[in-house]
């Protein structure tokens, strides 16, 4: 009988020790952003709210030191990307992978995820599709169809009857397309011409000046973050498009602080919808962009929201595992969460795994002396329209 309990005690002790070291053993999450390049202020802008994150909730959760793997993609490079992913799981053997700015990045890296069973949250990448690729992936920005399929809607409802489109010709802009085109011609509106812009363009005058020669009643604009807004509202500047005798409705990028620094005033009248701006007017936003600016000394943007609510729901969903990393448990732990953001109410879709979001239609005005989107609408608990038995 001591022998046996002897025994016993050498194995509790020894599963002791096992349960411990595995305690104290690090969570590594692997980012994959794209630190330099066209898209290198957009990754900045991203990591910069994984940073306040993890310096307002500690660097350690469910027991386990947080600690982060940083790869640099450069730019829209999927290859690079999946390349990647497989060092990072590989090579870093991370535990979770994170961040990625562009769709074919996310589309990429997500092969990764689905093959080595990795949990993967998409802190931006905006088109429908991505969700899929992966069955441990979850997404804490928003989607393209998300917002202008609402916006379509709202801008038939509220008297525009014909407008053009302009896109930048890649997965996102394409999904800008349809949905917005579907939802506006639902709702009784004409879509009088449209054109796809190269994704890596940075004149866009060209494209500007063929809407403009169409002399449209309105006009609906998707370009991505980084350089492009700011260019793009050069563009229409130069170019005379007056919001007031030509209406101009885009996606948030349109008019994101950078933008409304290059367009100026030429910029007053706009219409856009999205997910967030710095301007919210919510008391956790004030304290959030108080917070940001004092440690960036810079107002986040959206980019910033997607990575900060990317690690509120990383530190959730360890919390509720107890620090475990295995993808199912955090894929069963993420779904249906819902919490507080600074952009306002925020949830994962039980079945999808994508976010949910409150869409804030804006128009920019001028506010004491600065231009500013000021909320003129919303449109709440919005699902991406594409959700179905598929992502499941």
């Amino acid at each position: 009988m001591r022998h046996t309990l002897r025994t016993l005690g050498i194995v509790a002790t020894a599963m002791l020790g096992i349960i411990a070291a595995y305690a104290q053993e690090p969570i590594k999450i692997g980012v994959i952003l794209p630190y330099i390049g066209q898209f290198a202020d957009t990754a900045m802008q991203l990591d910069n709210g994984i940073r306040l994150y993890v310096k307002q909730h500690d660097d350690s959760v469910g027991g386990r030191k947080i600690e982060f793997v940083r790869k640099d993609v450069g730019g829209i490079a999927p290859d690079v990307a999946k390349r990647l992913a497989q060092e990072l799981v590989v090579r870093d053997r991370v535990d979770l992978l994170a961040g990625f700015v562009a769709t074919p990045n996310a589309m990429a890296a997500s092969d990764v995820s689905n093959q080595a069973q990795k949990f993967m949250v998409i802190m931006n990448a905006a088109t429908s599709i991505v969700i899929t690729k992966s069955r441990y992936s979850v997404r804490t920005s928003f989607t393209i169809a998300q917002v202008v399929n609402s916006f379509g809607a709202w801008a038939a409802k509220h008297g525009i009857k014909k407008i053009y489109t302009m896109v930048s010709d890649y997965g996102p802009g394409h999904d800008a397309e349809a949905w917005f085109q579907r939802s506006f011609k639902a709702g009784g509106g004409e879509i009088v011409g449209s054109l796809r812009m190269p994704v890596a363009n940075t004149d866009f005058s060209p494209f500007v000046q063929k809407v403009k020669d169409a002399n449209p009643e309105a006009i609906f604009i998707f370009v991505p973050g980084g350089a492009q807004p700011p260019a793009l509202g050069k563009a229409l500047a130069e170019r005379g498009i007056d919001p007031s005798k030509i209406k101009i409705l885009g996606t948030g990028e349109v008019t994101d602080e950078q933008a409304l620094k290059s367009m100026g005033d030429a910029a007053l009248g706009i219409i856009t919808a999205y997910h967030y701006d710095y301007n919210h007017d919510s008391t956790l936003n004030r304290e959030f962009v108080k917070a940001f600016h004092s440690m960036h000394n810079r107002n986040p943007d959206f980019f910033s929201v997607g990575g900060y609510d990317g690690m509120h729901l990383i530190y959730e969903t360890l919390k509720k595992t107890g620090g475990k990393t295995q993808a199912d448990l955090l894929v069963a732990a993420a779904r249906g969460m819902k919490w507080e953001s600074p952009r306002g109410p925020v949830s994962i879709d039980q079945d999808s795994r994508d976010v949910v979001n409150t869409i804030y239609v804006r128009r920019v005005e001028k506010v004491g002396a600065a231009l500013r989107n000021v909320e003129i609408d919303k449109i709440e608990n919005v699902t991406d329209p594409v959700v179905d038995g598929s992502k499941k």
